[in-house]
């Protein structure tokens, strides 16, 4: 649901704060194989934390709030043409507890662009928000459907540890009255997709 009260809220109110938000998500890179995500507040606060769990020719991610219940659930669609991604309420993956779903906004593109669908929305003609990046995916702007509105925003930090171990660093800025949540799971998609090898220009997912 979007625009209740003047809230922004997909996810739940809980995760709406009337203060903007600075957030900061870090990616781990575990030893052993696989990833995660660490999301802190500027005061050094665990907010989320989100685990990979690698399956058969699929991606899922399950993010966790502070007290370490799971609230969303992230899992990619392989096989269709613009990247599509899914997120479900909890750990489920049914589809009866879909909340959204994210995809590249068009097969050809020089930069990646994202629309997000939320579940009631059937025919998928018009976006119910968008994410557009700049060249090299540094940077993403967050908005309301094809409105100028922008909701949050995203800049990379590039460090020797995100080049060489692909420990990433994204710093992550959210409007007043904006679910978060929402915005952390958009962002770590994002990066998924992108770092996935799925080419912005010939992507692979409908």
């Amino acid at each position: 649901m979007e625009g209740v009260n003047n809230k922004t809220i997909v996810i739940g109110p809980q995760f709406c704060s009337p203060q903007p938000l600075q957030l900061i998500i870090k990616k781990k890179v575990y030893f052993l194989g696989g990833h995660g995500y660490e999301v802190k507040d500027d005061y050094d606060n665990i907010v989320f934390t989100i685990e990979n769990a690698l399956g058969f020719f699929r991606s899922k991610l399950i993010i966790f709030d502070a007290a370490n219940v799971p609230i969303l659930t992230l899992k990619s669609k392989h096989f269709t043409w613009h990247s599509r991604w899914q997120t479900f309420k909890g750990d489920s993956t049914d589809e009866k507890d879909l909340i959204f779903s994210a995809k590249n906004s068009s097969m050809f593109q020089f930069t990646r662009n994202l629309d997000i669908f939320l579940a009631n929305n059937i025919s998928e003609q018009v976006c119910d928000f968008r994410m557009k990046t700049s060249y090299m995916e540094s940077n993403c702007d967050i908005f309301v459907g094809q409105s100028s509105t922008l909701i949050a925003q995203m800049d990379k930090k590039y460090t020797a540890g995100s080049v060489f171990l692909g420990r990433d660093k994204f710093m992550v800025k959210v409007n007043s009255n904006v679910d978060h949540a929402f915005i952390v799971s958009l962002i770590v998609i994002l990066e998924e997709i992108s770092s996935s090898g799925q080419s912005s220009t010939h992507s692979s997912t409908h």
